[in-house]
């Protein structure tokens, strides 16, 4: 664990986040600067910068994880679509240093983006959590 790393932070229940599915090498919460409503983080437990540092398994089960939260976000969202980013490093847009997957709900005629500077209002996270970790809870997925 990082103890500068806000995701490290999360992991440690140091700082607060809107929780939406654990196993016993993810979390997946709600991005407070959503992109679109649902905007998922998927983290691995154990700190690594990037897809550099990561093992395979870790990679291998964020990627596992992000099939569950796509279908989760794109079920109880109804939305047309849904984006899976991984970033690496600062020059392709990677903004915290935790290896990490973006799951983002798309709808037609949305501009693309995966960064937002405008936090989510925390009633509406708070709610939308519970819609997507009740969701996600009722799928299967192994850990």
């Amino acid at each position: 664990m990082n103890d500068d790393c806000i995701f490290c932070q999360i992991l440690n229940e140091r700082a607060p986040c809107y929780a939406v599915h654990e196993t016993r090498y993810t979390k997946t919460f709600l991005d407070i600067f959503p992109a679109t409503p649902g905007h998922c983080l998927i983290v691995t437990k154990d700190h690594y910068q990037d897809i550099f540092e990561a093992t395979p398994d870790a990679i291998s089960m964020v990627g596992h994880v992000s099939t569950l939260i796509a279908h989760v976000v794109k079920e109880e969202l109804q939305s047309e679509g849904v984006g899976i980013f991984q970033l690496n490093g600062a020059a392709a847009g990677q903004t915290v240093f935790h290896y990490h997957m973006h799951v983002i709900p798309r709808n037609t005629g949305e501009d693309l983006t995966i960064h937002n500077r405008m936090p989510g209002d925390p009633a509406e996270l708070e709610a939308l959590a519970a819609r997507l970790s009740t969701r996600a809870y009722s799928m299967r997925v192994d850990d």
